[in-house]
């Protein structure tokens, strides 16, 4: 295929995989609407230094997200699809970026088969249309250390920079440990007399440097306390979601995350061991030690996510792809048996959890339904490329698509249908169209960003399972609360009858409380 076809079918494929339905449902609570608030309050107070929410100031991240949100914002207008625009564009970019590098460090196949395998690849086109940061930060990141094994060191200065901007000290401490490590492993210490640290010392911090010293000038050590104390240290030590502390808690976000290409990754990995040589040896376990690093950083912290681990998916795509080009290359396909029976397992087993789990919500059984048998006619297919045909480039092609389709059911007949469940977008609209502006809203924590995005109202902090919902039944004067079934259903003690039901949909709640 031309190479120049080839950029073309990446554009059109992994871009319709981004930008399909992305302003489809409203942004979803807790995380997209902070995003989006923050840009927001950046352009009403006309700040673009200091991150701003409900008003005030706040010290989560560095401002690159916001910066890009809000010249979508000013682009667009300030809209769903303009919040999660930046996530989709920078997806695209890092797609691009990823076949070129790649293809420097293997071949053309490689950097082809390695930038599918990233963008179709389930977690990737999640966080590509979330009004996130992480695929911001994948960019630089991935750009930084692909930087580096191509010898560009300069350029991995910048991009380690920008990556600080993004995301704060992990810009610089991924990249390095993984650098370090592979030096550490390979014993090529001498290459780092080719790095011009001392001139790149200088263009990380002309990059990452200003705004952190502004908002040291400007904010003083609060500054210091929250956004290094608190939002690194703290969260890396000590659980922000304890239910998730458990050691394989990764395990599943990987295998589920890497989907359609799960079934080909063990193969992949041993066979990247053993049958390789010269520089892809040399480059392969260099892949291995990135996704290795990440891995095991983000088992060790108290605090998961899911979004967490997205910085290995990149080197698991490299070892993926150079696999399918060497099985495609290979003369006696029977060998490659362990990569055909667990991409059939996989792909049986996750077609079974679309189906049952589609059961769970009756809004979403239809659509869940519609993907369950997509997923099974898929897995036929593929089935029959690796055992019959013995083309391992038809059976790519077909988690290819996999990929692409589920994206189309989950954007087109399941998310919209449960949306409401995890956005506050209705209720606000129902508050701006009929309540009384002069009254005090109390909002429960997790739905008062997306409260604010959407209804302009910053309203007064309830937390979860705490007093502060039973509390406001001993305090003067009429109120509204705005609050999830969940924490309803927790009040205890209290006349309940005092609640004047407001408004009630999808287990989200208006009451006023005379």
């Amino acid at each position: 295929m031309d190479k120049r076809l080839r950029v073309l079918l990446l554009l059109l494929l992994l871009g319709f995989n981004l930008f399909y339905g992305l302003g489809g449902i409203p942004l979803l609570d807790p995380d997209e609407p902070v995003y989006a608030e923050t840009a927001r309050e950046m352009i009403e107070f006309s700040d673009y230094l200091s991150p701003r929410i409900f008003n005030d100031f706040w010290y989560d991240k560095p401002p690159m997200y916001y910066w890009l949100v809000a010249g979508t914002f000013n682009l667009f207008g300030v809209s769903d699809f303009a919040a999660r625009f930046p996530s989709a564009f920078m997806g695209m970019a890092t797609v691009i970026m990823f076949y070129y590098a790649v293809k420097r460090l293997f071949d053309e196949d490689t950097g082809f088969w390695a930038a599918l395998v990233l963008g179709s690849s389930l977690e990737f086109f999640y966080l590509g249309k979330a009004a996130v940061t992480d695929m911001t930060l994948l960019f630089f990141m991935t750009g930084a250390i692909l930087s580096f094994l191509n010898n560009k060191f300069l350029l991995m200065y910048v991009l380690m920079g920008l990556a600080t901007v993004t995301k704060g000290p992990i810009g610089l401490v991924f990249p390095g440990a993984i650098i370090f490590l592979y030096f550490l492993v390979s014993g090529e210490w001498r290459t780092m007399k080719k790095m011009y640290i001392p001139l790149g010392v200088v263009i990380y911090l002309l990059v990452a440097g200003p705004w952190y010293y502004f908002m040291y000038q400007i904010h003083g050590q609060i500054f210091i306390d929250t956004f290094f104390g608190f939002h690194n240290m703290t969260r890396f030590t000590t659980a922000e979601h304890p239910d998730r502390v458990l050691w394989y808690y990764y395990i599943p976000v990987l295998l589920i995350g890497l989907f359609p290409w799960t079934g080909m990754l063990f193969d992949a990995v041993k066979k990247s061991i053993t049958d390789s040589s010269g520089d892809s040896f040399k480059n392969l376990m260099f892949m291995h030690i990135w996704w290795i690093f990440v891995f095991l950083f983000f088992s060790i912290s108290k605090t998961k996510l899911v979004s967490y681990i997205f910085p290995l998916f990149p080197p698991l795509a490299v070892i993926i792809a150079w696999n399918i080009v060497r099985i495609s290359r290979e003369r006696f396909p029977k060998k490659e048996l362990p990569v055909a029976v667990p991409s059939l397992v996989i792909f049986t087993l996750l077609a079974a959890v679309w189906f049952f789990g589609g059961q769970q919500l009756p809004e979403m059984a239809f659509g869940a339904t519609i993907l369950a048998t997509i997923t099974l006619l898929l897995a036929i297919g593929i089935g029959a490329a690796y055992l019959h045909f013995k083309d391992v480039l038809l059976a790519s092609w077909l988690k290819v698509a996999t990929g692409i389709l589920t994206m189309i059911v989950v954007f087109t007949f399941m998310l919209p249908t449960i949306s409401g469940r995890f956005s506050v977008k209705t209720a606000s609209d129902y508050y701006v169209a009929n309540c009384d502006k002069q009254i005090t809203v109390h909002i429960d924590k997790f739905l008062r960003p997306g409260f604010m995005y959407y209804a302009h109202v910053p309203g007064i902090e309830m937390k979860p399972e705490t007093t502060d919902f039973s509390d406001l039944f001993k305090a003067s004067g009429p109120k509204y609360i705005v609050v999830r079934g969940l924490e309803y259903r927790r009040l205890v003690g209290v006349d309940k009858a005092r609640l004047q039901l407001i408004f009630n949909e999808n287990d989200i709640y208006i009451f006023k409380l005379d």
